[in-house]
């Protein structure tokens, strides 16, 4: 009987991955199947490899200071050297590593607390519930630049974890509210219903009915998240408020700014990590044009 019995189970789990693997590679050939969302993911593909491949794409240390300062591109240097006598271009591949990193952590985090706020939030129908309101309302009205400013300078020189902590309090209430819409909107429909009635708890309700009908609508907002992370991280490097002394795309443009690059016409040390962070921003965003097709059934019939 029990053996039979753990059959059963290793079955019925084995049926589930497979059940998951296919709906995952369904909703993946939905959003490749998006021009847009295609070159997003060819783009962020690329940039991902080029930061894991740094130490054998960079073709010196990044943080070597033994050639002359404030080179001008050359074959030797392709975007030139630092003030410092830094390689701009190595610098360029190892401070893709910290700033995918950020992005990528941070805007995991984000969603991961806006999903957990937003679906309890959205379901559970209690006092506490206001309060969650009053403190994600409280955190969308606060302009989140000057909040970002303010919680940084606080924990200033608290490296990159301090660049995520202050990330992640700055951006998850957008989401979370988005998301408890929708959970409101699915909480009166029957299959919820019944599993209410069959008695599973509100977590099991949450993240085994609910959870799995907005996992489209959670990717999207991964995306929006980990792109504000990456403005964000260059935006807090830019003005000092980070860890100068790492390598990344924000601290390259915060040196090139204090070594006024443009006076000396070192253009490349600004416009190359700009346009990196652009680069990033913009894959995220493209690929949000295929996630946008998973959750819209009206655009996938129209594409047919």
């Amino acid at each position: 009987m029990n053996a039979s019995t753990n059959k059963k189970t290793e079955g019925d789990g084995d049926n589930a991955l497979m059940r998951g693997l296919r709906v995952a590679g369904r909703s993946f050939a939905t959003v490749w199947s998006v021009p847009k969302a295609r070159f997003g993911i060819v783009l962020l593909a690329l940039i991902i490899l080029t930061a894991v491949f740094a130490p054998l794409l960079a073709p010196y240390d990044p943080k070597a200071n033994d050639f002359e300062g404030s080179l001008a591109p050359s074959a030797q240097h392709l975007l030139g050297t630092t003030a410092n006598g830094q390689d701009v271009f190595s610098q360029l591949m190892y401070g893709g590593r910290v700033s995918v990193f950020v992005a990528l952590v941070g805007g995991m985090l984000a969603t991961i607390v806006a999903v957990v706020v937003g679906l309890s939030w959205g379901y559970i129908k209690s006092f506490g519930g206001e309060f969650v309101g009053f403190i994600v309302n409280l955190f969308l009205v606060i302009p989140s630049l000057p909040l970002m400013i303010v919680v940084a300078t606080y924990l200033q020189n608290g490296g990159m974890s301090v660049i995520i902590l202050v990330i992640v309090l700055t951006g998850w209430a957008w989401g979370s509210r988005v998301l408890r819409s929708q959970t409101q909107a699915l909480r009166s429909r029957d299959f919820v219903t019944a599993a209410t009635f069959s008695g599973d708890s509100s977590a099991r309700v949450i993240f085994h009915e609910i959870f799995p009908n907005m996992l489209s609508l959670i990717i999207n907002n991964f995306f929006g998240a980990a792109t504000a992370a990456a403005l964000a991280e260059a935006g807090l490097e830019f003005l000092g408020l980070g860890d100068s002394t790492t390598v990344s795309w924000g601290t390259m443009i915060y040196w090139a700014q204090n070594n006024n690059v443009l006076l000396t016409g070192q253009w490349a040390l600004l416009l190359a990590p700009g346009l990196m962070i652009a680069l990033l921003a913009v894959s995220m965003t493209f690929i949000n044009f295929g996630v946008d097709r998973l959750s819209n059934p009206r655009l996938r019939e129209g594409s047919k």
